[in-house]
């Protein structure tokens, strides 16, 4: 007894009361509370009593407790620095001696350099940059086209919905976030698809757009060349030219808008399996530097005048498309609705009607007709490297809810007209990234048929979409969205306590 009173004393004095308390009333981590434990197993045999491979997908009726653990911070320590040199370096860069941005090119080592502007970085603001990973990542790679002046780089995880069924194959979608729900309410959707039969998505356009704005003189002299550009006799020299800038870049169409004395020129063309932006601008450079010969008047005054449009908002994409336009549609049979989506066909029509269209509508949303399209256009792009900005457009969407079959099926469409995506070029080529691409089969570029495997990727987006719109559309529905939110995406952790 008195052992057993020293050795508690002992631990009071050394851990602390937290710790102690701790190991007192530390909480049960069993998966399932003990009350929901028989309605749960027997939900799980019911729903996964299936022969296609859908992973378990978000009830957000019935939810198991969530595992509760302590977070662990990565222990990443402070660069220690080996030689005089280094130090050297850091001194200059924070006495402003030597840019920061010179040391990749000056040592000739990116992860050094890293390291270096690093700890320079800390000395200067006071900072630390503590769980911040410096460690594990292939700095050469992002040299010269993904990221400047780096300093580490930032988790974010990857999880996986489906399979999704579409057009007869199935995949298994990467979704890079950190919003809990979103890939469990994407897998959900992906479920009630397969055991309806699958979705189908035919691609409509196919076309990268570049906007450059041009003043002249006078309105007179800028309406002169819209009309030369407009001739269909002079598209076959312009295409030439235009062509010249690419092996896959093909110009569809030049679109001219006037304002005053200022033209518009919206520049459509193909780019095979690069998404094709800084493909189009070299293209578009070379028609201007062109046309300068007989139009020696014009003032070029921006590769970009905003009508492309390009990370905006902007109805031309939304009208026009731009990029990948894409339709996705499922019939969702009436047995699915209810008892894995827990709804009915009626409401989700209703819904679909005063939310997204009505809804929307009255908000004065531009291509702003869906549930939440860019929730899973974000997560898809992060995890296959995609300029996640371009999310602003790619996001555009319409979705589409009818009856069918005397009312005891639904009919779901997206129609997306401008999802911006490539399979080589920027963040593709790094490893992560590549390695979602890979599990969705879109990797590199298509040698068969150029431009195949970024059409594919749009049409899996655009699928994945429509999962996401089916399970949140349905949890709304069914007035499971608050709950499921309160279990999967709130922690019930002390953050602060755990970070310190």
């Amino acid at each position: 007894i008195f052992a057993f009173i020293a050795s508690f004393v002992y631990l009071l004095g050394f851990f602390g009361i937290d710790f102690v308390h701790s190991l007192i009333l530390r909480q049960s981590t069993d998966l399932w509370n003990s009350e929901d434990e028989e309605e749960n197993e027997a939900l799980l045999r019911k729903e996964d009593a299936r022969k296609i491979p859908c992973g378990q997908a978000l009830d957000c009726s019935v939810t198991s407790a969530p595992i509760i653990s302590a977070q662990k911070v990565v222990d990443e320590k402070p660069v220690k620095l080996t030689t005089e040199e280094d130090e050297e370096i850091i001194k200059a860069i924070v006495a402003g001696t030597t840019p920061s941005y010179s040391l990749e090119s000056k040592l000739g080592d990116c992860k050094r350099a890293a390291s270096i502007r690093r700890e320079a970085l800390g000395r200067i603001t006071g900072k630390s940059l503590l769980g911040l990973p410096l460690d594990g990542f292939d700095y050469e790679s992002i040299l010269g086209q993904c990221c400047e002046m780096p300093i580490g780089y930032v988790q974010i995880p990857v999880g996986i919905a489906g399979p999704l069924l579409l057009n007869g194959k199935e995949y298994s979608v990467p979704m890079a976030t950190t919003e809990g729900c979103l890939v469990a309410s994407t897998n959900r959707g992906c479920k009630a698809i397969h055991l309806s039969g699958g979705a189908s998505s035919v691609l409509l356009k196919d076309g990268m757009t570049r906007a450059p704005v041009i003043r002249f003189g006078t309105a007179k002299r800028a309406v002169d060349l819209k009309f030369y550009l407009e001739d269909p006799e002079n598209f076959e020299t312009l295409a030439v030219v235009f062509n010249r800038s690419s092996r896959f870049a093909r110009l569809q169409g030049i679109k001219c808008v006037i304002a005053g004395k200022n033209l518009y020129l919206r520049f459509t063309c193909s780019t095979g399996d690069a998404m094709g932006m800084n493909m189009i601008s070299k293209g578009v450079q070379n028609v201007l530097d062109f046309l300068q010969t007989d139009f020696p008047d014009m003032d070029v005054i921006g590769i970009s005048g905003n009508l492309c449009s390009d990370k905006k908002p902007a109805a031309v994409n939304w009208i026009e498309g731009r990029g990948k336009s894409v339709v996705c549609e499922a019939i969702i049979k009436g047995d699915v609705v209810r008892k894995v989506l827990k709804t009915s066909v009626e409401s989700l029509v209703e819904l679909n009607m005063l939310k997204n269209l009505t809804g929307s509508a009255m908000a004065g949303a531009l291509g702003g007709f869906n549930a939440h399209a860019s929730n899973i256009v974000s997560a898809v792009y992060i995890a296959t490297g995609q300029d996640p900005a371009q999310n602003i457009e790619s996001s555009h969407c319409i979705t589409m809810m009818e009856a069918v079959n005397e009312g005891n099926d639904l009919h779901i469409s997206v129609t997306m007209p401008s999802i911006e995506v490539g399979t080589v070029g920027g963040g593709t080529q790094l490893a992560s990234q590549s390695a979602c691409l890979n599990l969705l089969g879109v990797k590199g570029a298509s040698q068969e048929s150029p431009g195949a495997n970024s059409r594919r990727l749009a049409t899996v987006v655009a699928g994945a979409v429509l999962a996401g719109e089916l399970s949140l559309m349905s949890a709304l529905a069914a007035g499971q969205l608050v709950k499921s939110h309160m279990k999967y995406n709130r922690s019930s952790k002390d953050v602060s306590k755990t970070s310190s």
